[in-house]
């Protein structure tokens, strides 16, 4: 079974920066496409970027290139949403995902495996 765990959110002024992280329980993220989605207050749940290990490919929502970026450890133990230029926008739930073999990587319904979120907070 595969469950994950996000961490590092938290409050932080426009156009800061803050690091997520996401691990897997037993297991490493290698055979497992891996992506990170938010929810913002009223809002439904969107994508943000993925990566895909076996095309070396990464994906990123419009709102967010340029900004953003998923990245992991040399193990692939931990996957991290590095996220710079922040703005108010940016403020929502953000939630770790998986699954063993992803048909559309900016579908939330392509990933079987969640985090619980780990808030972040921008203030202007």
């Amino acid at each position: 079974q595969v469950q994950l765990v996000e961490s590092g959110g938290g409050l932080v002024q426009a156009g800061g920066s803050l690091r997520l992280s996401c691990s897997a329980s037993g297991r490493t993220f290698e055979n497992l496409g891996v992506g990170w989605f938010r929810q913002a207050p009223g809002k439904e749940r969107e994508f943000v970027a993925a990566v895909n290990w076996r095309e070396s490919r990464v994906y990123y929502s419009d709102s967010v290139k340029g900004r953003f970026t998923i990245s992991s450890d040399n193990a692939k133990t931990t996957v991290y949403l590095q996220m710079n230029s922040l703005k108010a926008e940016d403020t929502a739930v953000y939630y770790c995902a998986a699954s063993t073999w992803i048909v559309n990587w900016y579908s939330q319904g392509s990933y079987g495996y969640w985090g619980q979120g780990t808030q972040v907070t921008v203030s202007s």
